[in-house]
């Protein structure tokens, strides 16, 4: 009568622990969360009322910056922000009212002296900056204004127009000079009017000193070729706006580069830039990833301020491929990632033992207790490696290579003040390595050794079943020896296989998901002989000589 009673508790329990298994698992697979990537809901708590693109649209509006404005404006159209409509009307009003400035972007007191070089009314449109100082007029006006500054640095850098040694430039006092005298005393104009951050200074003022004093133009040239590829593209308080917010030259070049790369995302790249107060983060995502880092970064535009200050901050990718999530959840991610990337690993280590608890419950009631105990499959390791399987799953970035990025620096050869636009090659894609294919191979191999774990479980089962000496099990264990070390063969022909089909191009080629298999089978092989049979023999062995020894006379 008691049995029963045991027995039916036992049944019982074994869908309680696979349903808390499976919720536990879900629940920890809910959290918005990622070892080296960020998701699309961390990313809208995130920026959950911080400054939009529209809000930030309106500041510069009110600050009579018309330029930053309308490439802000170009952003939020990109993005689909909903006051991007309110945002244009109040763009268009400004420049209404302030038409003599819309050529330079906005007004500036250090444009006066610029303003007397115009012949006739500016533009009406947003003029590169460039095109007001290449004219002789314009240089000779502007280069009288700055030798009047008391500013070490303009000194420094008027005194670089003097210099011989160029490489790419022909000298600014040459014929053909033009280039190069224009961009010293944009330079310069620009240290002036403390439109440069002071990082960006200090390194400027050093490297003109030196190359003032060595007659070679080889440390500021590169940087002189960026600023004026900027030029050619961005307006005077563009170009200022960009500037504040950079603190080397390196970042410079990297703008310069991308501008050239990728002229149809400026305004996105511009508004990231303005957005989050560091050109220099904005850069070194966009470098690092390419057009697949643009679409991340216009995801986080679209949600304010702190989305996109989220992504930058922690420069990883955006996994598109994560699920829905609580809201609450996605706040505890954000206050605290480390904790709940823990939590999210101890829920999947935990749904998995309790999925294998209910399993081992299901699959093999409880013995006699004169039979031979056997191990079940519940287990600590099994579950850490059924949690680990899950942790690759989820996370699609972390066995992924360093992708080929398409805005990778490539040198770039200037003729005057053309700076050709640097073409996309065909052939850089943004590969990913952990791709829906590769999952759903994993997947598979994963079942497969899974399912021929619990048959080799099953058939250990059955021989501890059989009412036989020990000695005649032992020898029925050991009959199965092909059966145990299936796994392996069933990891080698999955390798094999997926090779196969790989070099006849029926799939995309991909070693992770072919040599998957082949782990797979080694993993299971070893959990079986090391974890069941080895175990089992040995109580055999130990059971077969208490018999034979209980029927001695």
């Amino acid at each position: 009568m008691f049995r029963p009673a045991i027995s039916a508790r036992w049944w019982l329990a074994a869908p309680v622990s696979v349903a808390a298994g499976v919720l536990v698992a879900v629940a920890a697979w809910l959290l918005p969360v990622n070892l080296k990537s960020v998701t699309p809901a961390l990313l809208a708590e995130a920026g959950r009322g911080t400054v939009s693109l529209t809000d930030l649209g309106r500041q510069l509006v009110e600050a009579e910056k018309i330029g930053p404005a309308e490439l802000v404006l170009a952003a939020a159209r990109a993005v689909e922000t909903p006051g991007a409509p309110a945002l244009a009307e109040a763009v268009t009003h400004l420049a209404g009212q302030q038409a003599g400035l819309v050529a330079w972007g906005g007004w500036d007191p250090f444009l006066e002296p610029l303003f007397r070089l115009r012949e006739g009314a500016a533009p009406q449109v947003s003029t590169p900056v460039l095109t007001f100082l290449i004219t002789e007029k314009s240089r000779e006006n502007l280069r009288a204004f700055l030798q009047g500054s008391r500013s070490l640095g303009v000194q420094a850098l008027l005194r670089v127009r003097g210099v011989t040694g160029t490489g790419r430039f022909t000298p600014a006092g040459e014929p053909g000079g033009q280039p190069l005298d224009a961009v010293i005393l944009l330079t310069a104009l620009l240290y002036q009017g403390e439109n440069l951050s002071s990082p960006l200074q200090r390194e400027l003022r050093a490297a003109a000193e030196v190359a003032a004093a060595d007659g070679a133009l080889a440390g500021l040239e590169p940087f002189f070729i960026d600023l004026l590829s900027l030029s050619q593209r961005l307006n005077w308080v563009q170009l200022c706006e960009l500037l504040r917010r950079t603190k080397d030259v390196k970042t410079v070049g990297e703008y310069a580069h991308l501008a050239r790369a990728a002229p149809e995302e400026l305004a996105l790249i511009y508004a990231a830039a303005l957005l989050a107060d560091s050109a220099d983060q904005v850069a070194s995502y966009l470098i690092q990833y390419g057009r697949a880092g643009v679409a991340d970064l216009r995801l986080a535009l679209g949600h304010g301020q702190g989305a996109v200050r989220q992504l930058l901050r922690r420069q990883v990718p955006v996994n598109h491929a994560a699920g829905p999530t609580l809201g609450v959840a996605a706040a505890l991610a954000l206050l605290n990632p480390t904790l709940t990337l823990g939590l999210k690993y101890f829920g999947y280590v935990l749904g998995a033992f309790l999925l294998l608890r209910g399993a081992d419950r299901w699959l093999f009631p409880p013995l006699d207790r004169t039979t031979l105990a056997l191990p079940r499959a519940k287990s600590g390791v099994l579950a850490l490696l059924f949690a680990a399987l899950l942790v690759v799953v989820t996370e699609p970035f972390l066995l992924q290579a360093a992708p080929p990025s398409e805005f990778l620096a490539r040198p770039t050869l200037p003729v005057l003040v053309t700076i050709s636009e640097v073409p996309v090659s065909a052939t850089d894609q943004n590969l990913t390595t952990m791709d829906a294919s590769t999952l759903i191979s994993v997947g598979f191999f994963a079942a497969l050794q899974i399912a021929v774990y619990l048959v080799c479980l099953a058939k250990i089962r059955e021989v501890a079943h059989q009412a036989a000496p020990s000695l005649l099990k032992l020898r029925l264990m050991e009959n199965e020896e092909n059966l145990f070390d299936s796994g392996l063969y069933v990891g080698i022909g999955g390798t094999a296989a997926a090779l196969v089909l790989q070099v006849l191009g029926l799939i995309e080629p991909n070693l992770l998901a072919a040599y998957s298999s082949n782990l797979f089978g080694i993993t299971c092989v070893a959990l079986v002989k090391i974890r069941h049979v080895r175990p089992y023999k040995r109580q055999l062995i130990l059971a077969s000589q208490a018999e034979s020894q209980a029927a001695q006379p």
